[in-house]
């Protein structure tokens, strides 16, 4: 037999880490004996006067959150960094070692509305989201105590989310975290190398072979990577290489927008539920370096596996071996791919 990814188990790269995913292909034709759950649809008041992001609700440490109508930003009243945390460092016999770390958590209200999310938010109105990372990364990043700043949301119970209201974090510290920084590194061995982006390259491949793209614009692409760990993981990689958010010239913010959209309404339709991930972005770290070797992009992490409460767990051994998979990347792709623009809310609505 002459090996093929579609039928035969292998172990997938991923360039960015440096780690390996175990894929095992032919395991989807066996037949599905696990938890199967019904689905409930949880339908949510545009305003909810218990919610602590609700605009003129009082929040959790006792702030009034302003009437604001469109997007709010506060910091975090129960942060997991903060800036006055005294410096130093704890060591014993080489092993155990701490260093004390400070930062800024914030938290972005993408809307005043309770009801809406990502991708049942207007282009326009995604773009001013968009605006705000923009402004907190600039503000956050000026910082002389903060050397990464990182931008991200989760979405649903599923993934921890303790407040249906649409919104994300922002997390800014003195350290660069370990996912960025092996991303970095990677990146930047990659770059003096081949003078190269490393993540220009591997977009030269996938728009090349088309096999693993969900959607694209004239400024960024949507698509499974092909060392994708979780079913329906995908990431955005702008078409240009830029390293951080605060380059987009206004075709691209708007391009940006315009993607966020499109791929969480495919999120959304694959099992016509609100769909819960992890998400975001990966950009330069705010140290007064060049970084020329970073590549901005987007990592969108759903644990969502068969339905829309059937979720995939990383357990034996994934937690003792390597991250494996069943549903090749590339299935994964064709999947969303094939799946309206159109969210199936608005599409219930037209029947």
């Amino acid at each position: 037999m002459e090996f093929n990814l579609t039928d035969h188990p292998h172990r997938r790269y991923n360039p960015l880490t440096g780690d390996y995913v175990l894929v095992s292909p032919h395991r989807t034709k066996r037949p599905w004996q696990g938890q199967v759950e019904k689905s409930e649809e949880e339908k949510r008041p545009e305003y909810d006067p218990d919610c602590y992001l609700c605009p003129g609700n009082e929040r959790a440490g006792g702030e009034i959150n302003p009437n604001y109508q469109n997007t709010f930003v506060f910091t975090n009243d129960f942060a997991a960094l903060n800036q006055e945390s005294p410096s130093g460092t704890y060591e014993v016999g080489g092993l155990l070692r701490a260093r004390s770390e400070t930062g800024i958590c914030r938290v972005v209200c993408f809307s005043p509305r309770h009801d809406l999310t990502i991708p049942e938010l207007s282009v326009s109105d995604i773009e001013k989201v968009i605006k705000l990372w923009q402004d907190e990364y600039r503000i956050l990043g000026a910082n002389p105590d903060i050397n990464y700043v990182q931008i991200f949301e989760n979405k649903g119970k599923m993934m921890g989310c303790s407040n249906p209201h649409p919104h994300g974090q922002i997390w800014a510290q003195s350290t660069v975290p370990n996912e960025p920084a092996t991303e970095g590194k990677f990146q930047g061995d990659y770059y003096q190398r081949n003078r190269r982006s490393l993540l220009a390259d591997y977009l030269k491949i996938e728009m090349k072979e088309r096999e693993r793209i969900v959607v694209e614009n004239d400024h960024f692409v949507a698509l499974v990577p092909f060392w994708a760990v979780w079913p329906y993981e995908t990431m955005i990689i702008s078409k240009r290489h830029i390293q951080h958010i605060l380059q987009f010239n206004d075709e691209e913010k708007t391009a940006y927008a315009e993607i966020l959209q499109q791929l969480t309404i495919r999120y959304d339709n694959l099992f016509e539920t609100s769909f819960p991930y992890s998400a975001g972005i990966h950009q330069a770290p705010t140290d007064g370096l060049d970084h020329t070797e970073w590549h901005f992009h987007h990592h969108f992490y759903p644990p969502l596996l068969r339905s829309a409460t059937v979720k995939k767990f990383m357990v034996g051994y994934e937690m003792l071996g390597d991250p494996q998979r069943d549903i090749t990347a590339e299935m994964a792709a064709e999947k969303l791919r094939s799946l309206p623009d159109v969210h199936y809310k608005n599409e219930a609505t037209k029947i």
